[in-house]
Parts: structure tokens; sequence; C-alpha cells
């Protein structure tokens, strides 16, 4: 039995998630996967039942019906984790953007250095750390971090980052207070709520880098909701208190 759940949602990604699994399976470290797949017309989930005669003890894949949006796919994986023994949740893309090597990082800054959630940054230090990505979309994703940073006092240079290791206590925590975004924004929400109710936190320096193959799910959608959330997650933390249970 592994301590480690590693929760990757999955939208058409057949190019990419036996590729995945097989990285994240050869590594020292024994994880727990589970695939959370959001009704893939390209046959993802079939690739992962596949695999799973491989991998039985390790491997999970949780069907949904229809593309449901990031948040709520990470929140019925942390769920099904939550049910079992795991006492850390990992957040990952599918799609080799987030290095399967780094994982071990996340899970040393949490379990040896007794942080309670450690974040895969891109922007440690004002530094970007990202390749293969347009300008553009370089520029608009360091500059949400700072929008965050500023909207809210989150003191986290990348406030948008996926590629996070929480303790179970601040998965349950968290979830209890009503995660209420399912796009972009839920990341900032994740974190700016974990700060909130005082866990300690930590930024691990990673390289991101953009998928080589399958397509982007970024919308301009996601981007919006991010943009306005912010302001309305801000408001809504007046009127509420944040206490550990």
């Amino acid at each position: 039995m592994s301590d480690s759940l590693i929760v990757i949602p999955t939208y058409n990604e057949k190019e990419n998630v036996a590729k995945m699994i097989r990285k994240v399976f050869s590594l020292e470290k024994p994880y727990h996967v589970l695939i959370v797949d959001d009704g893939s017309p390209d046959g993802t989930a079939a690739i992962v039942k596949e695999l799973k005669h491989e991998y039985s003890d390790r491997l999970f894949i949780e069907e949904r019906t229809g593309k449901l949006g990031l948040g709520t796919a990470y929140i019925h994986g942390f769920n099904w984790g939550l049910k079992r023994s795991y006492d850390y949740f990992i957040e990952m893309d599918c799609d080799f953007s987030h290095n399967p090597d780094d994982l071990i990082r996340l899970y040393n800054a949490c379990v040896t250095d007794g942080n309670d959630l450690a974040i895969g940054s891109r922007y440690v230090g004002g530094l970007v750390n990202v390749i293969n990505w347009p300008i553009g979309r370089v520029m608009m994703s360091y500059f949400a971090s700072r929008y965050v940073k500023m909207i809210t006092g989150l003191p986290i240079d990348d406030a948008t980052a996926g590629f996070k290791c929480y303790h179970r206590k601040v998965v349950e925590n968290v979830l209890r207070s009503n995660v209420t975004f399912v796009g972009y924004a839920f990341q900032i929400e994740m974190k700016f709520k974990s700060w909130k109710f005082g866990y300690k936190i930590k930024e691990v320096p990673v390289i991101f880098t953009d998928r080589t193959e399958g397509e982007s799910k970024m919308s301009t959608s996601i981007f919006y909701e991010a943009f306005f959330g912010v302001i309305q997650m801000k408001l809504k933390s007046f009127f509420k208190r944040y206490n550990q249970e």
C-alpha cells in the first residue's frame, strides 16, 4: 500500500496516458495513480483499463460522463482517496508538462521538510521556468499569478500552478469549506484556502514543459473565471472564519 495517491484528470489523452502511467510506476517510490476520465471519446479510458491488468494494485480509474471541469475531477479524485488510507494527495497533468521525476521533490517537501502543501512552481523568485510556451501565454500566466497576489495577498509566486502535493488534513479541511470553482480558478482557490487555514506551504522550483502530444484544454472562459473569481473569492473571505479542524 502506498501512502500517496496521484490524481490525474484526463480528456482525450490517448497519446500520453500510457506513457505517463508507465513512467510514474518506474520511479523508485511506489505511488498509486487514480485516473479521472471525463468520457474521453478518443479511448483514453480503454487504454487505462487495459493497463490495469499489469498494475491492478496500483492503478485505478473513475469514469465520468461528459466534460465536467478540472476542479470537479480533482474533487472527485480527492473524495475517492479520502475514503482510503492515503496520507498525501498529488495533483498532476497527464501531458508531461509536469515532470514525473519531480514527484519525489514535492513529496519530500511535505514529508521531510514538514510542509502541508508543496507547489511545483514555475515562477519562484520572479524566475520564469517554462519551455515551449508562446510568449503571450507565458506573460498571461505569469501576470495572472501577480494579479492573484495583488488582490488576495496570497504569498505564492505561482498561484495557478497545477502540480502540487497536499497532506491529507489539508484536502479534508479545504473540501469541507465548499470549493466552488471548476476551471483555472480551482487551482487558485485551493491554494488561497490552504493559506487562510494557516497551513505551511512551500514552493518547489520546477521546469514546466508544454505538451508535445495531444491538444491543450485551455480556453478564454477559463481565464475569465479566474480573473473575476479571484475578486469574488477575496470578498467572501472577509465573512468567513478559517479554522483547522
